[in-house]
């Protein structure tokens, strides 16, 4: 099953060296007849779910893929799941799939840096990369994943480091799970989620969750606007280890006895954010992302909440179990 949602991989600048193009102008037939041309061996069910860049992706978007996915797992007669999707909030889709799927049929994320009437496209190649991947029996019980750049990254780790590279998709804290080509496909190691159901109900809806990005000379006055507009949930952004000055951390830890969940992330590339260095966590309240950046921080805090989890430690729980 090829579920569609636009992006740059079904792009067209209308020239092969213009900068500029829209996202989501060719249609999921039309690419899958290209992809059967190559002479893979699949047979492959297009079905349109968008057509839009995956900056504009959201709960309508999340709550079509995630009914497919469930029916095309519990259709006998589908091997693998396949996502043609943006490359700017890809990670953030694989991981909500991921959190909410079980971990059986391959779900396989796969997009393009490059539109497809440009010089030097790769989208053609990641598609048919995401075939061989999602077709393979060695797939199966790994999760949801990404297919980007020649490399397969699991949803956990994955993540957008550059902005326009062919090889933009980077993971951590593991790299790839595999190498592959539309020739080849060569795992790293055995798949480790056996068995393994998903980890939160799909919600009836996603909370306000927001991200605050740290920046010195930051005063109080952020965090209060992000509280009065609703937020049920905040992630910090911050310096170094998820750290911000004094202000940002008084103002999100009044936020906190108000009922409001926060959790403390990095605006660095990769890392680890531990509890209780600069900032006491057990005192003012606060949970810490680990490995987690941002964005994916903002999804699994949205599952938390809208599965009744606010609680410092139980989201902190969480947030270690990920």
């Amino acid at each position: 099953m090829v579920l569609a949602t636009g992006g740059t991989i079904a792009g067209s600048a209308g020239s092969a060296i213009a900068r500029a193009y829209e996202p989501g102008q060719i249609g999921i037939a039309e690419m899958v007849a290209e992809v059967r041309a190559l002479g893979l061996d699949a047979e492959l069910i297009p079905v349109e779910i968008a057509a839009i860049g995956s900056q504009d992706i959201g709960w309508p978007e999340w709550a079509r893929l995630h009914a497919e996915c469930r029916a095309a797992q519990a259709d006998p007669a589908i091997d693998g799941i396949i996502i043609t999707h943006g490359t700017d909030t890809a990670e953030e889709t694989a991981w909500l799939l991921d959190l909410t799927l079980a971990a059986g049929k391959p779900v396989v994320l796969v997009g393009a840096m490059r539109p497809a009437d440009a010089v030097g496209s790769d989208g053609m190649r990641n598609f048919a990369n995401a075939v061989r991947v999602a077709s393979d029996p060695q797939a199966h019980d790994r999760g949801v994943m990404v297919v980007m750049g020649d490399a397969v990254f699991a949803a956990r780790d994955v993540r957008k480091a550059a902005t326009s590279s062919i090889d933009a998709f980077k993971g951590f804290p593991r790299g790839p799970l595999a190498r592959v080509t539309p020739s080849s496909l060569d795992w790293f190691g055995p798949p480790d989620r056996t068995g393994s159901l998903a980890r939160y109900q799909w919600p009836d809806t996603l909370p306000r969750v927001a991200i605050l990005h740290a920046g010195a000379g930051m005063d109080e006055m952020p965090v209060q606007a992000l509280a009065a507009i609703g937020c049920r949930g905040i992630v910090l952004a911050g310096m170094g280890q998820g750290n911000a000055p004094a202000a940002v951390l008084d103002a999100l830890e009044a936020t906190r006895h108000a009922g409001v969940a926060i959790v403390r992330s990095s605006r660095v590339d990769e890392g680890i954010v531990e509890r209780n260095l600069e900032v006491d966590d057990d005192a003012r309240g606060f949970a810490v992302a680990r490995a987690l950046g941002p964005a994916k921080s903002r999804i699994l805090l949205m599952l938390l909440v809208a599965s009744g989890i606010s609680d410092p430690a139980e989201v902190q729980a969480a947030f270690d179990r990920a």
